[in-house]
């Protein structure tokens, strides 16, 4: 599987995670006891965004201008917080490449609008953090 592919389940596990109010990791065993499979990849980002996510939640309240996290819809919620890990804790992804996927996966699977609301925000993240 490409890391695309691997995100995509990363995302799929943490949307669900998010949708049913489970822990991430009871998802992604639940994926396991099916059949399905969980590339080392995804797991690393779900258990990342998972480790991370208070202060992922923070950066997404003070970014997302004039929206709180709770108020953003689901899959929106779950592909920004993938690209803010992405973006601020994994070192082997480039910036520009944790905002592209992010937003392709916004364009993919979410509403006509949410890939320019995503990469809004997360390209205010990168410069206010430092890191675009």
């Amino acid at each position: 599987m490409t890391r695309r592919e691997d995100r995509r389940v990363a995302i799929d596990i943490l949307y669900q995670a998010d949708i049913v109010d489970a822990a991430p990791s009871a998802v992604m065993q639940d994926w396991r006891r099916a059949g399905r499979e969980v590339p080392s990849f995804a797991e690393e980002v779900v258990d990342g965004v998972t480790d991370k996510l208070p202060d992922i939640d923070l950066l997404l309240e003070t970014h997302a201008e004039g929206w709180t996290v709770r108020r953003m819809a689901s899959l929106d919620r779950t592909i920004l917080r993938l690209g803010v890990y992405e973006l601020l804790w994994r070192d082997d992804v480039p910036t520009s490449v944790a905002i592209s996927e992010a937003v392709e996966a916004a364009a993919e699977l979410s509403a006509a609008d949410a890939k320019r609301f995503v990469n809004g925000v997360l390209g205010r993240i990168a410069r206010e953090e430092g890191v675009a």
